[in-house]
């Protein structure tokens, strides 16, 4: 059970703090999964909170690969509009993808963490290629019907665990300094179609399976 049992347990991405959570641990590699992690599945929108994280964490100086089990070109855009690696088609749980996306970013499995919203794909994959797994919540109750049917078996297996809360994010950002000279608060090497994402435009999205 330990192997389905995630590091930590977060109601969503931006609830993670960078330093803390992060690099305070070690941690400055990301496998990031896509869909109800990063982008909502009924609508496939970036929140406006996912995106500023993720800018702040790649300012922060922390490196991303893109893990998706989706078998679609949509995937593959997806990844261009937020200028990341990606390794699809990965066939998670199974070692091989969780490997070469780690290989894409030069990381090794003490400094690196998978983040995902599935238990059986996300953290088992973790755990069986020796790095360390932080679930979230999906974004969305939205999700394809296989895997609606293990969200009964993460419930059975999370028990009474309650995820982090989710950090304030306007509180947040007013309680930032002032941006050094030539940075913004906007997230930092997205691209327009991403950046439509995080202001809330929606956009046809992939099926992922599990």
């Amino acid at each position: 059970m330990a192997l389905l049992t995630p590091d930590r347990y977060f109601s969503r991405i931006s609830a993670i703090d960078i330093e803390r959570d992060l690099l305070g641990c070690g941690l400055t590699h990301v496998l990031l999964d896509i869909d109800n992690t990063v982008r909502a599945r009924d609508t496939g929108c970036v929140p406006r909170d996912v995106g500023m994280w993720l800018g702040r964490a790649r300012e922060a100086g922390v490196s991303f690969c893109l893990l998706s089990n989706n078998w679609h070109a949509d995937v593959y855009r997806f990844a261009g509009e937020l200028e990341l690696p990606i390794v699809a088609k990965a066939l998670k749980p199974l070692p091989p993808a969780f490997l070469a996306a780690r290989r894409k970013i030069g990381g090794v499995a003490a400094d690196t963490v998978v983040v995902g919203d599935q238990l059986a794909t996300d953290v088992l994959g973790a755990h069986l290629t020796g790095m360390k797994a932080y679930m979230l919540q999906p974004l969305v109750e939205q999700d394809l019907p296989h895997t609606l049917l293990l969200r009964n078996v993460e419930r059975a297996i999370l028990g009474d665990r309650k995820p982090e809360p989710a950090i304030n994010i306007a509180e947040c950002e007013a309680s930032r300094p002032p941006a050094r000279r030539g940075q913004g608060s906007a997230p930092r090497r997205f691209g327009q179609g991403a950046q439509r994402g995080v202001e809330g435009a929606s956009r046809e999205t992939g099926r992922e399976s599990l």
